[in-house]
């Protein structure tokens, strides 16, 4: 596995070991999870972009009231 090195201010390096130490971790397993997790995040524009879609298809269904929609679901 390469090993990378980063620099880290004293403080978040100090509030990284407390971390991982109470999940059982360690310093490069903990970094692990959150940059994977900071990677696997969508794009902020991309998230726009599919809520207006969302908006925009939502536009022409005029009002409803979300309980006789599940009502009639549950009936069915």
């Amino acid at each position: 596995m390469p090993k990378v090195m980063v620099s880290l201010p004293a403080d978040l390096l100090a509030d990284l070991d407390r971390e991982a130490a109470r999940r059982g971790s360690t310093r490069s397993g903990l970094l692990a999870v959150a940059v994977r997790r900071e990677l696997d995040q969508q794009d902020p524009a991309e998230l726009d972009a599919l809520l207006e879609r969302a908006r925009a298809a939502m536009r022409t269904t005029g009002p409803f009231e979300a309980a006789d929609l599940v009502r009639a679901e549950r009936d069915r």
